[in-house]
């Protein structure tokens, strides 16, 4: 996959909103920083430069109905979450 590294980007995050870049390594977050901090990085890296945009983390659709509590015999929040990430 490579590494990434979307910059200057508005990170949103538990009820907080701040400037700063974030370091993708394959599929796993290397590191976040915030305002000014300069971040070293390796010459191959893919620069994605996200001014103005808004960045926030993954999210599942919580208006799906998990069927839990409930219908758990039919599907639970690990089985349907599994799905929705399978299915795109």
């Amino acid at each position: 996959m490579g590494r990434k590294l979307i910059q200057n980007a508005i990170i949103v995050n538990e009820g907080s909103r701040k400037t700063g870049s974030v370091l993708i390594d394959g599929d796993r977050i290397e590191k976040v920083i915030f305002g000014d901090e300069k971040l070293e990085f390796p010459s191959d890296t893919q620069v994605i430069d996200a001014s103005g945009m808004l960045l926030i983390p993954g999210v599942i659709d919580d208006q799906v109905h998990f069927r839990d509590p409930g219908l758990t015999h039919k599907g639970d929040i690990y089985t349907e979450s599994k799905a929705a990430v399978a299915g795109g």
